[in-house]
């Protein structure tokens, strides 16, 4: 389903005629005077809720009313809950007034934020893009009369309607940029497959104007990349790294790297039967890169940028990698295979090795590693694992902008005894104690030449229920953190 197209028009109720009006509310409002207006078309109900408490405003808190003759047909009142909450109020209340149009089939909706700044109207931006999302592309479409129309167009309606653009604009593209990731991530395995990450990579390149290098498992092998290719063993689909850079600006690039895996049955280390479904999920790193490189792009924010994935499928097969075995990355490290379900982390071995032929002024990598880090923290932040304390709190302080939030974890000399192999450099894993820091401690043996954050998103890049403000499926995390993080390099 293509994304909705969003505009910004003037706050004009005579003019407005859309099917639904949602009307965005901070818990325990009064009447806003630019409302008055509307109040009066739909005979003073909306501030008749207000003093009479039908409608409060707090989070996730909706009423619908009859909209006015010859304006709005609907009028949705959206609770964003009390300035103090945390998290962004603005895109959470968007999503949620997108959903809820598209649970009627309207297909057009207008949305009016009175206590919105420029900044809250990218967040609206945003959200709408969030809560219009669905995945239908494999559904067989209902009878005619029933279908329900999917939300196409937005109007945001504004005072100041040259800023609000310009806001508006930024949020459109850090939403598509997560729709884009979205639908990656959603994609059954045979669909998503390395390939079809390749297109998409080209696409995006071919689209933006910019370079694109595919490295198969002919040219892997010429690199040395025995980390990457041991993972590829069991499949005889062709592992792909795909490298696109973004000249927005210039001086050495920002680099964002992703962990692809289209499928991860855990190999010869095979997973528990149930609920191994969602393990279509374990390319969203690689999703959250190509869904950045698209904002970035759309954009056009000045700062140099590569984006590296690395694509394959991990599965169990005579050729598969064991248990014991012993492989050699690009790096040179010699790697011992304790469990081939941490194969992750053999992947961006290679990756984070390939990062260095572009001398970055940072690099950061996104990977659904370790289910260690959701025991730690839940689905509710990601993981933050990094060599330089200053880079950490960049990447956090972006993750808390693009609501993304994240949380630190030591990596101390003390945890290195874990991964420390009898007859290799290293092993690929600790155990179960203190799981997510090990397996960042591995990847930091190959992150060593440059200003390095990990972040493990195995909680926070899909959710196996429903979020209110998104279904349940994929989140789109890391795009908006990645985003954010590249518009603060912008200046």
């Amino acid at each position: 389903m293509p994304p909705p197209s969003i505009s910004v028009i003037p706050f004009d109720l005579g003019a407005l005629q859309a099917p639904l009006l949602a009307v965005l509310l901070r818990q325990g409002s009064s009447l806003h005077p630019s409302l008055g207006p509307l109040d009066n078309a739909v005979g003073g109900t909306i501030k008749l809720a207000l003093v009479e408490g039908d409608f409060r405003g707090a989070r996730d808190e909706t009423l619908q009313l009859s909209g006015p003759g010859g304006g709005p047909r609907r009028v949705l009142l959206v609770g964003m809950g009390t300035p103090s909450e945390e998290g962004p109020a603005f895109k959470r209340a968007a999503a949620l007034a997108a959903r809820q149009a598209s649970k009627l089939g309207v297909g057009r909706i207008a949305i009016v934020a009175p206590d919105a700044d420029a900044e809250h109207l990218e967040d609206v931006a945003v959200g709408v893009h969030a809560g219009a999302w669905r995945y239908d592309d494999l559904r067989t479409p209902p009878p005619a009369e029933e279908r329900r129309s999917p939300v196409s167009e937005v109007d945001i309606l504004a005072a100041e309607v040259t800023a609000a653009r310009a806001a508006a604009t930024r949020g459109d593209a850090i939403g598509r940029g997560q729709s884009l990731a979205r639908r990656l991530q959603m994609m059954p395995g045979n669909l998503c497959t390395p390939e079809f990450l390749v297109a998409t990579a080209r696409d995006i390149a071919e689209r933006h104007g910019m370079k694109a290098t595919v490295l198969g498992r002919e040219e892997m092998e010429g690199e040395g990349m025995g980390a990457f290719l041991a993972v590829a063993q069991g499949t005889p689909q062709e592992p792909q790294l795909v490298a696109l850079e973004y000249g927005g600006g210039s001086g050495r690039p920002v680099v964002l790297v992703g962990k692809g895996l289209c499928f991860d049955s855990g190999g010869i280390s095979i997973k528990p039967a149930a609920n191994m479904e969602d393990m279509k999920f374990d390319m969203s790193g690689a999703a959250g890169v190509l869904g950045a490189l698209e904002a970035i792009a759309l954009m056009e924010l000045e700062v140099n940028v590569v984006g590296i994935i690395g694509a394959t499928i991990n599965m169990p097969s005579g050729t598969a990698v064991k248990p014991g075995d012993v492989v050699r990355s690009s790096l040179g490290k010699t790697i011992e295979v304790i469990n081939t379900d941490a194969e992750g982390r053999l992947v961006l071995a290679d990756l984070l090795t390939f990062a260095r032929r572009y001398d970055p002024a940072a690099v950061l990598d996104a990977a659904t590693l370790t289910g260690a880090c959701v025991v730690a923290l839940g689905h509710t932040a990601t993981g933050v694992f990094g060599s330089d304390d200053l880079l950490i709190d960049e990447v956090l302080a972006a993750g808390r902008r693009a609501g993304e939030p994240g949380w630190s974890l030591p990596l101390w000399d003390d945890y290195k005894e874990l991964i420390k192999s009898d007859v290799a450099d290293i092993r690929n894993s600790g155990g179960r104690a203190a799981g997510a820091i090990t397996a960042a401690l591995f990847l930091q043996a190959f992150a060593s030449e440059y200003p390095w954050v990990h972040l493990d998103i195995a909680g926070t890049a899909y959710s196996d229920t429903d979020m209110v403000a998104i279904p349940k499926g994929p989140t789109g995390v890391p795009v908006a953190t990645f985003v954010e993080f590249v518009r603060g390099r912008a200046g």
